[in-house]
């Protein structure tokens, strides 16, 4: 028995009783679970030559449950077009619960900024008397919304 080798190849022994054949290093091989729901019989789908071609194909999309500070919960339907829709950004893009969460938790950064470089701010906080009236200028503010809404 002869060994050929080709430039640029790689020697790989097969064994007889080697039941899955190495893939080439220049294909990929795509495997996913893109649906809740359990495969009734697997499928085999030929043809797909790109991810998108196979986001079209399948459309992933699934249903979460959101719950709100208070316990009330929501419903929404995330659906996957790439692969971008996957990360942080992609999910909360389609969201409009987690855009608020978003929205909340930036006014909280601004905020905590706003404790940590307003000099200010800062002393008012630790003066009893200038909290207090911090504290009641905010309540008035704050009901003068509630009525404007």
């Amino acid at each position: 028995m002869s060994d050929t080798y080709g430039i640029g190849g790689t020697e790989v022994k097969t064994d007889a009783n080697e039941a899955f054949a190495e893939i080439p290093q220049n294909k990929t091989l795509l495997v996913e679970k893109l649906t809740n729901d359990p495969a009734i019989k697997p499928v085999i789908t030929k043809g797909l030559k790109t991810v998108e071609e196979v986001f079209e194909h399948f459309k992933p999309e699934v249903e979460v449950d959101f719950e709100d500070t208070d316990g009330v919960g929501r419903k929404e339907k995330l659906q996957f077009a790439n692969l971008g829709d996957y990360g942080a950004k992609g999910i909360t893009r389609q969201s409009n619960f987690l855009k608020d969460l978003d929205t909340e938790k930036d006014q909280y950064i601004k905020v905590v900024k706003q404790l940590k470089t307003n000099k200010i701010l800062k002393s008012a906080i630790t003066d009893p008397d200038a909290k207090q009236a911090l504290l009641d200028s905010i309540r008035a503010l704050l009901t003068e919304i509630e009525e404007n809404k």
